[in-house]
């Protein structure tokens, strides 16, 4: 069967990687009656990120952010792309692994094969230009990124990276998709960390040294950021929300692509990573947390 035998909006959206972003843009997905095949290739992932749909889809509810007049969509779970039916004609991929080019160039070039030409093959990332992926597909005209924030049922507002090859027809389909998901979409162009993290992620680092050098406590820093300069969270639970670990790889990423010394991951950042405090997913990050996300 092809693609053009299912109307657009019974198309499923095919995700790849069950983690924190994976998880949440299901959600926003399903929530928004959007079908979602959500592949994970790692025991044991897909009976949790199950549970953390249903939580989100909860929270989403309880904050008003579930639209009343939609149905949920239908979820699919695989735990292999040979496993999607690439027939039914998805409305467009986006893999949301690890924030690593190598891996996320392996997976897309794995898997555009199977996906018919002018379905959006959307990499969503934090900082990793996506002309650097370009080469890894057969069709860069396809390909083009997303940074969605976390959690993304809650925060309306995308950043859609065009590519220097991203083709116009790529970025129509996709701006399509995210406002049926009722997402406020600004695009940018091309270039290490885009906008967001360009500009959030040296920030934080900078926050983390304050505390690191022992000017003022954690606690002081986000109470400061808060009260003085409108940050609604502050810079540390904010980090705690990113994931510290996925912070200082999109730190590293911005460095090494720009020779910027502020984005250098500061000691303490490290440290955090090395004794597995990744926020408020571990249970422990700047902050303590009751349970794990």
């Amino acid at each position: 069967m092809t693609s053009a035998a299912h109307e657009p909006q019974d198309r499923a959206l095919v995700v790849l990687g069950a983690g924190v972003m994976g998880v949440g843009i299901t959600t926003l997905a399903l929530a928004h009656g959007v079908p979602v095949t959500l592949v994970d290739t790692a025991e044991g992932v897909l009976p949790v990120a199950r549970g953390r749909i249903r939580e989100g889809l909860r929270m989403a509810q309880m904050m008003g952010a579930l639209p009343k007049d939609v149905t949920t969509g239908e979820l699919t779970e695989v735990t292999a792309p040979a496993e999607v039916d690439w027939a039914a004609g998805p409305a467009a991929v986006i893999e949301a692994i690890t924030e690593d080019a190598e891996l996320k160039a392996k997976v897309l070039a794995e898997v555009t094969p199977a996906v018919a030409p002018g379905t959006p093959l959307i990499s969503n990332t934090s900082s990793i230009p996506i002309d650097e992926l370009a080469g890894a597909v057969s069709r860069p005209e396809d390909l083009l990124g997303t940074h969605f924030m976390n959690p993304s049922y809650l925060i309306p507002t995308v950043e859609l990276i065009r590519g220097p090859r991203t083709g116009e027809a790529a970025l129509r389909a996709t701006r399509e998709l995210l406002d049926r998901m009722r997402r406020k979409v600004i695009v940018v162009n091309d270039a290490p960390g885009f906008v967001t993290s360009r500009v959030l992620h040296p920030m934080i680092n900078d926050a983390v040294r304050v505390v690191e050098e022992g000017t003022a406590s954690v606690e002081d820093v986000d109470a400061l950021m808060r009260g003085c300069l409108g940050h609604p969270t502050g810079p540390l639970r904010t980090a705690d929300l990113i994931g510290i670990d996925n912070l200082v790889d999109s730190l590293w990423v911005l460095y090494r692509r720009t020779g910027d010394e502020g984005c250098r991951p500061c000691e303490l950042l490290l440290s955090k990573v090395r004794d597995g405090h990744h926020g408020r997913k571990s249970g422990r990050g700047f902050y303590t947390y009751e349970r794990a996300m």
